[in-house]
């Protein structure tokens, strides 16, 4: 299909916005500061959507001329653009997609930053108090509205996967959809746009007109994986622990398909969590699964996993291969109790109260190469803490990978240096060499060179 390569448009939301203070209009509108800077970066990856770089910086520079600006006016706000990517219109107008997202970017820019000083206010919070910030984050964008019932599953997986992977996360989409599931991911391409697709499908065969695709993401990553158009409910966590808080508090099982860096980054953050004393009878159905070409790749992640985490943590997850039926199935039974466990326990369908998270798991880790290089990665601690540290060795991998600052701090200071326990570290460097080998760290056929170097000597 053709589209016009650039266009220029006033658009206003769909539906109300609230109108905005004196102060948040300056914070937005000062084209120097970080705030305006922020919901730029933002909106030029919803705008780009369809695109197939993971490239954050590539993607600014080819569209260096663009511009967002925000009007108030008596009936409400409008943004006007210049030079947006024409792939966002259809004969000159928005597609509706795109301009729900657009406006949910605002929303979420808003309001995170009128309600929270996220440099110093949350730094030192207390684990009650970060839960209960992505709870009213996620209820600023009326999510908890749509779960009515336990039926959201969480849908993990990487953005660079092969095509028959991808196919295989539609099958297990379609098959959940046909059993009145709902859908959350990360909301970009590959894993995380599949099993919503197959999902809608199938929504579409049960008549299903209120089927949820939630997509959750973070400032940090959404330039490389701009949110997929099936997405009908956006939200912009502040920063990746909150967003993987939010998976699971508002997911009621999770389904882990094919990925790299990233996905391992989820494994390991829900084992950490399942792995908690306190979360030792709270039903959450986790299933990793993809077609019998991938059979390997999880051998690999469960071997790893035993090896590092142990047996109790391999006990925690079922491995289903080539079978998106068996899958769907799964999750339907273990919705059928996580709803009885949530109603003898007085625990809300739409926000897993009851489930424990350390502060390990909640508190932002800047991955800078003392960070990096100070991560605990031995054996000889509560196997949740050191769950915690791989999740952070492998965040920062992703960092280095795609996000603009990690990016940027490895071109100036190399590669990260990963320290720790000989024995795990040579795991971890058959783990990570074995994805760089199947193309799961970028895109397939972009040359990768790594963001990180394995010390273990």
């Amino acid at each position: 299909m053709q589209y016009e390569d650039r266009v220029d448009a006033l658009v206003a939301p769909k539906g109300a916005l609230e109108m905005l203070s004196q102060d948040e209009m300056a914070r937005l509108s000062e084209e120097s500061g970080p705030l305006h800077d922020l919901f730029h970066r933002c909106a030029l990856a919803i705008l780009n959507c369809g695109s197939d770089s993971d490239d954050p910086q590539a993607i600014m520079d080819e569209y260096r001329d663009f511009d967002i600006q925000i009007i108030q006016q008596e009936r409400g706000v409008k943004l006007h653009l210049k030079n947006a990517p024409g792939s966002a219109f259809v004969d000159g107008k928005m597609i509706s997609s795109v301009r729900e997202m657009l406006f949910s970017v605002l929303r979420d820019i808003i309001f995170t930053h009128h309600e929270y000083d996220l440099e110093d206010g949350l730094k030192h919070a207390s684990s009650v108090k970060l839960t209960n910030v992505v709870f009213e984050l996620l209820r600023n964008a009326d999510v908890f509205r749509r779960i009515q019932n336990p039926d959201l599953i969480v849908c993990w997986g990487g953005h660079s996967i092969a095509r028959h992977e991808y196919d295989y996360t539609k099958r297990v989409g379609h098959e959940l959809g046909l059993r009145d599931l709902n859908i959350c991911t990360g909301c970009g391409p590959g894993a995380m746009k599949g099993p919503m697709k197959g999902a809608a499908i199938a929504h579409a065969k049960q008549r299903i007109k209120d089927g949820v695709y939630l997509g959750l993401t973070e400032p940090g990553i959404i330039a490389a994986e701009s949110p997929n158009p099936i997405v009908n409910q956006l939200v912009i966590m502040p920063d990746i622990e909150k967003r993987l808080e939010a998976f699971v508090r508002a997911g009621h099982g999770i389904v882990v398909f094919p990925g790299g860096a990233g996905t391992a980054e989820e494994i390991l953050y829900i084992l950490g969590i399942l792995l908690h004393p306190n979360n030792a009878n709270i039903p959450f159905p986790l299933v990793f699964t993809g077609p019998k070409e991938s059979a390997d790749y999880f051998e690999q992640i469960h071997a790893f996993i035993g090896d590092v985490l142990g047996e109790e943590a391999q006990n925690k997850y079922q491995i289903v291969i080539d079978d998106d039926v068996a899958v769907a199935r799964i999750m339907k039974q273990g919705m059928e109790e996580v709803r009885a466990y949530r109603k003898a326990h007085q625990d809300a369908f739409y926000y897993n109260w009851k489930l424990h998270i350390p502060e390990e798991f909640q508190h932002p880790f800047e991955p800078t190469h003392d960070n990096v290089r100070s991560l605990n990665l031995h054996f000889g601690q509560e196997v949740h803490l050191l769950a915690a540290d791989l999740r952070r060795a492998f965040s920062s991998i992703v960092a280095g990978n795609v996000k603009a600052q990690g990016v940027a701090h490895i071109k100036e200071f190399g590669p990260f240096e990963i320290h720790g326990d000989k024995a795990l570290l040579a795991k971890l460097d058959v783990l990570l060499q074995a994805f760089v080998d199947q193309q799961r760290m970028k895109l397939p056929g972009t040359a990768y060179v790594p963001c990180y170097k394995v010390i273990t000597d």
